[in-house]
């Protein structure tokens, strides 16, 4: 690297990387201190007022739920407040019938409990039996058996420790005192008044947030975003319309899991099988957690019913053909449940909220998290809520393969890669995050940044890139072998067209028969971006020699180019290197005349501009696209003369002093 390159300006380095700084952080930007303990005091007031605002964000997601429901009957010419009435009804009314239904199953089980504990015994005993026999089953047995003599002699008290006789019963004052009525009613309907009351308040809340929603709307964006109207109605509308998709399309996924899940249970024998699909819909809310207890408990119970092992089988079938069918099947096909959460956000979000709201946090934890993670999409302040929870890719496709290749990582570079590669092209591919990547780390070595070792170990990486990509390329390749032979192949009574007038711009020409030498500029990052170019060609049906830019010094080396070559292409990532290219073109003309040679001059955003001239060339390309077609054309190379050297005689010292004397 030269002195010249390693003196740049902050003007020269304030052009080259843009407005985005990408790889370096100012020293005067401002701290997130600030940020930070506006979070910790938002966390502190959630988790001191959750009596106050558990009920209003359940009140908020109801009514992002029912939203869709009353505007839908408003549409059919409803008024608002019959039309808003009408749907709260419905859906409470629907909640109220779901939890007395589930109660009641609850409280069949229990009763039948009891009477499964001798299976349970007798098949623990038959896995000691068996050889298995652990300290873990020994105590499994006895709290087993515990528990079972717990719930027999349920209502039972024990005899005093000491004495054979029977205890005396206390007297039943709490039965026949006549005058404490009031106390009695109290201690019944005491426990009752908080979920009674909490009930009531989001009833409420969900009526009015329904009735004045445009009006609430208003007073948010006049609130959080008046100067930017735009973006705070977009953020409005993507939080609403995420949570109620979500919130819907989750309850129909539920309930194609639910009702299959209960029919199942009924027919292979498991009590109470309308109980185990209703707690399925509603247990599948909670992400991850609620699946697995949904599953455990219906087997433990047919655990218990069966003698035998049968039935646990079946029930284990069962749910094995339903994950199967709603994961692969029916969740694919409602799009919409998707959430735009990353899978481990998710539950790190579960986990957070059940901290901090108990077991309704974990089932509000997906809706809220999603409505985060829109705020820090549309506010600056709360951008690292996206990062932090968002399922999209924080990095550019070209940053993450920088990334990979600074690491020297070549197995993950090339897992993107493949990705990438299902559905777009190697040229694509290349075109648009490889060459890229290799210019950002150009600017890099640009700014001092990137050493030797670390250019020649991003080298090897991109080499080692393009050579796990190589059964790709020749797929392609193959494919364009095909397509040339159809195109070939002249259609029923019509002439056939002449070669390479198809008429499309953008396919690159067929390069079979044809040879091509690409080399690097001037150091081992051009080396890799000649090599990814060279690939390119390959793919076109062209026999292609790759050299590093060490190789051009060398006189001897200069035998690498082949003399059938059809083109000379030298590749650069500097912009500012046309002096340089100047000089490697007209020394390859001068070598091999015959020849097309030409120079890439890679540019970042890929599109066709004009490219400076370098004398001599050929032809000067900026683009992948470009370069490849320039390389694979059938234009003659242009005629150079020779350069005549010019000898000047030196005069003797002789004549010299005669002339210094002469003109004394």
């Amino acid at each position: 690297m030269s002195s010249s390159d390693a003196k740049i300006t902050e003007a020269e380095l304030e052009n080259d990387l843009g407005p985005r700084r990408v790889y370096s952080t100012s020293p005067s930007a401002p701290s997130r201190m600030p940020a930070f303990a506006s979070v910790l005091a938002v966390i502190a007031i959630l988790y001191f007022g959750k009596d106050v605002l558990l009920p209003l964000a359940i009140a908020v997601l109801l009514t992002f739920a029912l939203a869709p429901i009353s505007s839908r009957l408003r549409k059919l010419g409803m008024p608002r407040i019959p039309a808003v009435i009408v749907t709260v009804v419905i859906a409470f009314l629907v909640l109220v019938l779901f939890g007395l239904v589930v109660a009641g199953h609850v409280a069949e089980v229990a009763q039948n409990l009891p009477a499964y504990q001798g299976n349970i015994i007798a098949k623990i005993r038959s896995l000691q039996d068996s050889g298995t026999d652990s300290g873990i089953v020994r105590r499994l047995t006895s709290v087993v058996e515990s528990v079972g003599r717990e719930l027999s002699n349920a209502g039972e008290r024990p005899a005093a420790p000491g004495t054979g006789s029977t205890p005396r019963e206390p007297v039943l004052v709490e039965i026949f005192a006549p005058s404490r009525p009031i106390e009695t009613l109290t201690s019944l309907i005491g426990p009752l008044l908080g979920p009674v009351a909490s009930l009531g308040l989001i009833i409420v809340v969900v009526i009015f947030m329904l009735l004045e929603r445009e009006e609430l709307r208003d007073r948010f964006i006049r609130l959080v975003g008046y100067g930017d109207l735009h973006r705070t109605t977009e953020a409005i509308q993507e939080a609403g319309s995420r949570v109620a998709r979500y919130l819907l399309m989750q309850l129909v996924v539920n309930c194609a899991y639910g009702v299959p899940l209960a029919l199942g249970l009924w027919a292979v024998g498991i009590p109470n099988p309308a109980l185990w699909g209703m707690l399925a819909i509603v247990l599948r809310f909670v992400p991850y957690i609620g699946p697995v207890i949904a599953t455990v408990l219906p087997l433990f119970l047919a655990f218990a019913v069966d003698p035998g092992w049968s039935l646990v089988l079946w029930v284990g079938a069962i749910f094995l053909v339903l994950e199967l069918t709603s994961n692969n099947v029916i969740e694919p096909w409602l799009y919409g449940s998707r959430t735009g959460l990353s899978p481990l956000a998710i539950i790190v979000a579960a986990i957070f909220w059940a901290w901090l709201w108990g077991p309704v946090g974990l089932v509000l934890s997906t809706p809220l998290t999603v409505c985060l993670a829109v705020l820090g999409r549309y506010v600056p302040q709360f951008e690292f809520l996206e990062v932090v929870f968002g399922s999209d890719p924080v990095l550019d496709p070209k940053e993450r393969l920088y990334q990979r290749l600074l690491a020297g990582d070549p197995d993950e570079a090339t897992d993107y890669a493949e990705e990438f590669l299902e559905e777009d092209y190697l040229e694509d591919y290349y075109g648009k995050v490889a060459i890229p990547a290799l210019l950002l780390a150009e600017k890099d070595r640009r700014r001092g940044v990137l050493t030797a070792e670390q250019m020649e170990q991003v080298f090897g990486t991109a080499i080692t890139l393009v050579s796990n990509l190589a059964e790709i390329a020749q797929e392609e390749e193959q494919e364009e072998e095909e397509e040339e032979e159809q195109k070939e192949k002249p259609a029923a009574g019509r002439p056939s067209p002449p070669k390479g007038g198809n008429g499309d711009e953008s396919e690159l020409p067929d390069g079979r028969g044809k040879t091509v030498f690409c080399v690097g500029g001037r150091g081992p990052l051009d080396d890799a971006s000649a090599a990814m170019l060279a690939q390119i060609l390959q793919v076109q049906g062209a026999e292609v020699v790759a050299a590093r830019h060490s190789d051009i010094p060398n006189r001897r080396a200069m035998s690498l180019v082949p003399k059938q070559s059809n083109a000379i292409v030298v590749c650069f990532l500097n912009e500012d290197s046309a002096r340089h290219a100047t000089i490697l073109v007209r020394r390859f003309k001068r070598i091999y005349p015959a020849i097309r040679v030409g120079a890439v001059l890679w540019v970042e955003d890929q599109k066709e501009r004009q490219p400076p001239a370098l004398g001599e060339a050929d032809f000067v390309a900026t683009t992948l696209t470009s370069a490849a077609r320039e390389a694979l054309a059938d234009a003659p190379p242009s005629l150079v003369t020779p350069a005549r050297k010019i000898r000047t005689r030196r005069s003797s010292n002789k004549t010299g002093i005669a002339a210094a004397r002469s003109g004394i």
